[in-house]
């Protein structure tokens, strides 16, 4: 770690600087007073089911308050998160293939080792959750509890919970609405010359783009003397489309085919001006391209304007989307022993991948080209002699290839609908004035519908290209004879064809669409109590042992469905899938010292799970021991340790269980087969030899995949088109478990009031990790690793013929590679959180509120076997798996307030440091080989980004607020290959950096 890094920390912990999120080091309860413990409902303490005033976390929790919320202009859920630095930063937004699920990633575990809870309760099925049902003016505060939380929450709890508060009493009626956009200046960057030397347009001067709106309506009523509470809301959402091609980083997609070599821009043969190429007769395999100035000539295809095309221009860098949802909220106070309570949130968004609207290759219909009559009148004679030969001008019909994209006729898209509803329920109360109990439950359901865009039926491009002459008018042979009167021709022969006709005519398929659903049915009872009350309590303590016991019982369900026409050209068959558990936990909290000399508190807390599933024949449990010593009142010390688990999805167990065969886009054959291939005789130029070319695998590995010697190199052991038989499925998996470590130290100064500074370390280690492995990553691991079984037994051979290239459909044996979903080794995630608050009240002059938040990452880190090393990519980008952790990433917010509160400015500063491409590593097992350093693009500097929000009370009822988010309107990263990196092709990593510029938001608060 650099001297910079340690003053950083050293600073902001001495001064108490301040951070993007409020760091509440403490549970939200904290300073709940003693009377408030016979109210319902109102502590909702994370990490633990026990209720009870002045409770302390023992694992450190990070919140985000609705002031944070407001000053950060965030419109959904993963903005408010991305700036988190536990949060592994997501960005569908941004990601042209999303589905427009909003998933949350702790600690860079995965979504699906993140609990996601909404008051305490589970937001959804892991399979089907969606965090943007919350909207983020109903959020009170977020909790992100970092470390394994499973002895209290059950499965999942792998990396920590994160648990949203929402604003459930409201009363009055409320208005807040948003509207933001980018401010941006394109610049020349390194992109820029190279999309201009393709011919593509590149993006010079400001652009206002990207709009989105997020407006809410809220409105609240305590009726009967306050025992009832009644509330609701109602909140739409959109965001306007913002294409790659409006910025000058993601003018083109580039490309490096070698470390510092040339770049160039990816092109496309589905070019505006049309690609042809006839495959018979004298001409056939030559390639032709429509003169892009609108003459019926032929140029050859290459770089030049309306020739090769740019594919990704017009990718979505904003995703156009659309976004409804409403709530109900109630609470029934019967009496000072039970509360009825509910409340339900529906909501419903679209979205869209957008594709160019084209003329697909025959080649994505099967083997058989298109074909065109070679008297098309549409064709010039000089065409049809290119497309024809000696056959021009008669109606002989030519096997052709067409390509043709549609530049000014609207994108393709690929539609996902996403609708959900959340609902829970229950009573809870104060029993003896001791025993507080909630008796609850959740059903949640999310349905995802995915219709892929129209495209271009083979038949109708097949008749619309046969065209004959009818009283000077081009017109379908089709629809001469009748056969399809409403046929278009289709003028494939010059550039720029726009037809609306012919596109409402071709663009009539669809590959239908596929319906997923997750239901959650989720019951649980819990009860806690202070055995003070019955005289169990420690002679140096004041409050006594808190117990909190529970049982649940949880349901998930998962269905695949889809319409005919998905099935007809997708294939596949509609999936239904449960699992269940039963559970039962207790937790305690013993304060065993307080108020002792040496001991302001010592207390220990633990807990514990046992899990039955009705998919797994064993019982599982999971447990906690946490410790609390403050020797003073300034100084607490913390630790926790967490043995979590997480049980497969049902759709990982669906995937283990389920065994299926295939040879497509299997194997590139076997390691342990001769290559044959046909060399010239070099004793004589007109022969042909054939020479077989030693396996690509040594002998001592295909020893381990069960090869005998006598078979190795052999020829026959080549696969048929150099695709092996994969077996997908098959395997038993088992929960994986994390061992998690926290501790540090929670500073509140006497002589500083309102100073909280923490220190905490944070270690998860998760075993038999639960992946989805393909075949590749078995024979890859096998060859690489000089014969590791646990590759290499995955490689099952036929015992006689020793060939991997079984008939996949027999249901083989043997004589295949495996696949699926099965439990890997290890993978760890290691490092230290830093948090901070401060007030400092001026006075007559105001008050200052400094919050910090930084996270420094040691370990990031994956071990595929036993025999294999540990690879640890903190502070990499590149062969990392598709992980860039960097080292230290902080937020530092400083808010001032006016005297009578009317005017607060504030300004956040966002630090991210920098990332060294894995080639210059100086690690072996990250790919770095000596002298083989990259020159070009090995380094992604440290970046820092400032925002700044200012709020104004026009009057009490009515505030206003402007914000400027990325401030100095920093260009991300450019970086080639990205999507190698990212899954994007926009030259940027868009998850980790504010990849489109500055963003001005403007925000109104009004009650009336």
């Amino acid at each position: 770690m650099n001297n910079t890094i340690l003053k950083l920390m050293l600073t902001t912990s001495l001064l108490a600087l301040a951070g993007q999120v409020q760091a509440q080091t403490t549970s939200a309860a904290q300073n709940t007073t003693a009377d408030d413990k016979a109210e319902v409902g109102e502590v909702i303490v994370t990490g633990t089911r026990i209720v009870r005033p002045n409770n302390q976390s023992a694992a450190p929790i990070t919140s985000v308050t609705a002031t944070e919320i407001e000053a950060a202009a965030a419109v959904n859920i993963e903005e408010i998160l991305n700036r988190l630095p536990q949060i592994a930063p997501d960005s569908q937004q941004n990601y042209q293939d999303s589905d427009g699920r909003q998933r949350i990633k702790l600690r860079n575990l995965g979504f699906e080792r993140t609990l996601v809870l909404v008051d305490g309760k589970r937001l959804g099925t892991m399979n089907g959750q969606d965090a943007g049902i919350i909207p983020t003016s109903m959020v009170q505060r977020i909790d992100i509890l970092s470390g394994g939380a499973s002895s209290v929450y059950g499965s999942d709890a792998i990396s920590g919970v994160v648990n949203f508060i929402l604003k459930d009493d409201f009363e009055g009626l409320q208005l807040d609405a948003n509207y933001s956009f980018y401010n941006h200046e394109n610049k020349t960057t390194i992109v820029t010359p190279v999309a201009q030397a393709s011919a593509f347009p590149t993006p010079i001067g400001t652009v206002n783009d990207g709009g989105r709106k997020d407006i809410t309506l809220t409105y609240g009523k305590h009726l009967f003397d306050d025992a009832l509470q009644v509330s609701g809301f109602v909140n739409y959402r959109d965001a306007e489309l913002v294409p790659y091609a409006d910025r000058a980083t993601s003018a083109c997609y580039l490309l490096q085919s070698a470390a510092d070599g040339p770049l160039s821009c990816q092109t496309s043969t589905y070019s505006p001006s049309g690609y042809l190429s006839p495959q018979g007769g004298s001409n056939a395999g030559s390639v032709y391209l429509n003169n892009p100035d609108g003459t019926r000539t032929f140029v050859p295809y290459g770089i030049g304007e309306g020739k090769a095309a740019n594919p990704f221009d017009g990718y979505s860098y904003q995703r156009e989307s659309e976004r409804l949802n409403a709530g109900l909220f109630g609470a029934l106070k019967l009496n000072d022993s039970a509360e009825i309570y509910g409340n339900v949130i529906w909501f419903k968004d679209e979205s869209y991948n957008r594709f160019p609207t084209r003329v697909y290759s025959y080649t994505a219909y099967g083997s058989t080209p298109y074909s065109v009559n070679c008297n098309n009148p549409l064709m010039s004679a000089a065409q049809a002699t290119g497309i024809c030969g000696t056959q021009a001008g008669t109606s002989t019909m030519m096997p052709l290839e067409v390509r043709y994209r549609f530049d000014d006729l609207p994108y393709t898209l690929d539609t996902y609908v996403n609708e959900g509803v959340r609902a829970t329920g229950g009573v809870r109360g104060v029993v003896a004035n001791v025993w507080n109990y909630d008796i609850g439950a959740v059903y949640a359901r999310n349905q995802m519908d995915y219709t892929s865009g129209a495209f271009a039926e083979f038949e109708k491009v097949n008749r619309s290209l046969n065209v004959v002459n009818v009283n000077g008018t081009p017109t379908c042979v089709s629809k001469v004879d009748g056969t399809d009167p409403n046929c278009v021709p289709f003028d494939a022969f010059q550039a720029g064809n726009n037809d609306q006709a012919l596109a409402d005519y071709l663009f009539t398929g669809q590959s239908g669409t596929t319906t997923g659903v997750g239901t959650l049915y989720d019951l649980v009872a819990t009860v806690s109590g202070d055995l003070a009350e019955y005289g169990i309590v420690s002679p140096w303590a004041d409050q006594g042992v808190a117990v909190s016991a529970g049982l649940e019982y949880r349901e998930e369900h998962w269905e695949s469905t889809a319409d005919a026409i998905y099935r007809r050209e997708n294939g596949g068959s509609d999936v239904s899938l449960s699992q269940s558990v039963v559970e039962g936990n207790i937790e305690f909290q013993a304060p065993l010292m307080e108020e002792r000399k040496y001991a302001h508190l010592l207390q220990v807390n633990g807990g514990y799970r046992l899990s039955r599933y009705d998919t797994n024949p064993e019982t599982f449990n999971t447990w906690k021991i946490e410790g609390l010593y403050a020797p003073v009142q300034d100084v607490t010390f913390r630790a926790a340790f967490n043995k979590a688990q997480r049980a497969p999805t049902v759709i990982e167990m669906s995937q283990a269980s389920n065994i299926s065969f295939t040879r497509q886009g299997g194997s590139q054959n076997d390691f342990c087969a001769g290559i044959a291939r046909q060399v010239q005789d070099p004793n004589d130029p007109t022969k042909q030899i054939t020479i077989i070319d030693a396996p690509t695998a040594s002998r001592e590995v295909c020893r381990a995949t069960g090869l005998s010697d006598a078979l190795y190199g052999s020829t026959s052991l080549s696969c048929p088109n150099s695709q092996c038989t994969v077996r997908t499925g098959g395997f038993t998996v088992d929960p994986e478990t994390a061992n998690t470590t926290t501790f540090g130290v929670v500073l509140r100064p006497h002589f500083l009031p309102g100073l909280t500074l923490s220190i905490d370390r944070f270690i998860i280690d998760l075993d038999d990790s639960i992946n989805y492995n393909d075949y590749s990553y078995y024979q890859n691991g096998c060859l690489s690793s000089g014969g590791d079984a646990y590759f290499c037994d995955k490689i099952v051979r036929d015992p006689v013929t020793g060939a991997l290239y079984s008939d996949a459909g027999s249901n083989p044996t043997t004589g295949f590679i495996s696949q699926g979903t099965t439990n890997a080794y290890k993978s760890k995630s290691h490092g230290w959180d830093f948090q901070g608050q401060y007030g400092l009240e001026l006075e007559n002059f105001g008050k200052f509120d400094w919050v910090f938040n930084g996270s420094l990452s040691t370990r990031q880190s994956w071990q595929d076997s036993p025999l294999r090393p540990e690879i640890n990519c903190v502070g990499y980008f590149g062969s990392c798996g598709g992980q860039f952790v960097p080292e230290w990433t902080h937020g530092l917010r400083t808010t001032y307030t006016i005297p009578n509160d009317r005017l607060s400015v504030s300004v956040n500063w966002r630090y991210v440091s920098s990332l060294t491409h894995t080639s210059n590593s100086g690690d072996p097992l990250l790919g770095w080989v000596e002298g083989a350093e990259r020159k070009t693009f090995y380094n992604i500097p440290a970046y820092n980004y400032f925002d700044v929000s200012v709020a104004y009370k026009v009057t009490d009822d009515a505030k206003l607020r402007v914000s400027a988010n990325n401030i100095l309107d920093e260009e991300p990263p450019v970086i080639p290959n990205s999507y190698n990196v990212s899954l994007a092709r926009n030259n940027t990593l868009p998850q980790r950096y504010d990849s489109l510029g500055r963003q001005i938001s403007i925000g109104l608060t009004v009650n009336f």
